[in-house]
């Protein structure tokens, strides 16, 4: 194999893979409009004229799925860029605290009553949570080169944070506010409308824009960053295209939908293996495939048996969790 094949050959896997899961995510878009205590045939989501249950689609499970698709796309490019960037197969916004933060200044926006006078009020307070928590991660692990020190700053994100929003919960002014604020966290995409669609959607485009140009650099960062200075890679443009790109991702979705973890950790793992290791080669079919994955697991966490749903987050973190431990076993291994 000559090496112009294989720098091609990455690139077309990749080109197949997204078209696959693009795929998938149409087959499970309409799983997730048909699925639900009332099922719904496709005959009737494709003829929606003469659908008496056309309502329950439009008003409830269309804007549902519409957010999974865009908040499981933002998570899994987040999480592809952060693992490229920090070169770091644990990083993750919801593992390095940065989901952590982006609740808080949503908690403290409730708390304080703020985020009741504008809509833009909650989304703006996340936004401000998770960019100054990935500016916090940087000035706390910026030099590190070992994983052991991010994921440690991660730690310490994930418990100033959590202690922070916990004293937030017991000194709320009234009970309201409290269930208001343990519900909102427990992360879900139920009673979610198209407003909250249309708000979370510019946020989420403009953050992912920005961290689909960071492809070239986080190709040279794995020489390291002096070879990528080298290359006339500009460190720090790239350094504030990741911090913005992440907040606006994970602010935006985490004011929406509260707080659905692990999906950035497991989603560019999952891919890895098929789309190759070149960190710009994982973007799209990051995106595409936590996509499909949160799209799936609001389905199965809709149609499961039982009188209350159980929560979005709670179910990605039965699923996430496990496959942290897996992959801490799994580089302990290596490494002895």
């Amino acid at each position: 194999m000559t090496r112009t094949s294989r720098l091609r050959l990455p690139l077309g896997l990749s080109l197949g893979l997204s078209l696959g899961l693009g795929l998938l995510i149409l087959v499970l878009g309409l799983a997730s409009l048909a699925a639900g205590k009332v099922w719904i045939p496709v005959a009737e989501l494709l003829s929606p004229a003469d659908a008496p249950r056309w309502f329950i689609v439009a008003e409830l499970r269309l804007p549902r799925a519409l957010l999974a698709i865009l908040v499981g796309a933002g998570l899994g490019l987040s999480g592809a860029v952060l693992q490229g960037y920090l070169r770091n197969p644990l990083a993750d916004p919801g593992v390095l605290g940065v989901s952590a933060c982006a609740a808080l200044g949503a908690v403290l926006s409730i708390w304080f009553g703020v985020a009741y006078g504008a809509a833009w009020v909650l989304p703006a307070c996340a936004m401000a949570g998770a960019i100054g928590g990935m500016g916090l991660l940087y000035a706390l692990a910026a030099r590190a080169r070992g994983i052991t020190t991010f994921i440690l700053a991660g730690v310490i994100l994930n418990a100033l944070a959590g202690a922070l929003t916990s004293l937030a919960i017991s000194l709320a002014p009234n009970p309201f506010a409290t269930a208001e604020i343990i519900t909102w966290l427990m992360g879900a995409l139920t009673d979610r409308s198209l407003q909250d669609v249309a708000m979370v959607t510019p946020f989420v485009l403009a953050g992912g824009a920005l961290l689909l140009t960071t492809g070239r650099a986080l190709d040279a960062l794995m020489l390291g960053e002096l070879t990528a200075r080298s290359l006339g890679i500009d460190l720090t443009r790239v350094r504030w295209r990741v911090l913005l790109g992440v907040g606006l991702i994970v602010g935006a979705t985490t004011a929406v939908t509260g707080m659905i973890g692990f999906v950035g950790l497991v989603v560019p793992h999952l891919v890895r293996p098929l789309a190759g290791n070149r960190p710009s080669a994982l973007l799209v079919p990051s995106a595409l495939a936590g996509a499909a994955l949160v799209l799936a697991a609001d389905t199965v966490v809709r149609i499961l048996p039982g009188g209350t749903e159980v929560k979005l987050g709670i179910a990605m973190a039965v699923l996430g969790a496990p496959f942290f431990l897996g992959l801490l076993l799994k580089m302990r291994r290596e490494i002895l």
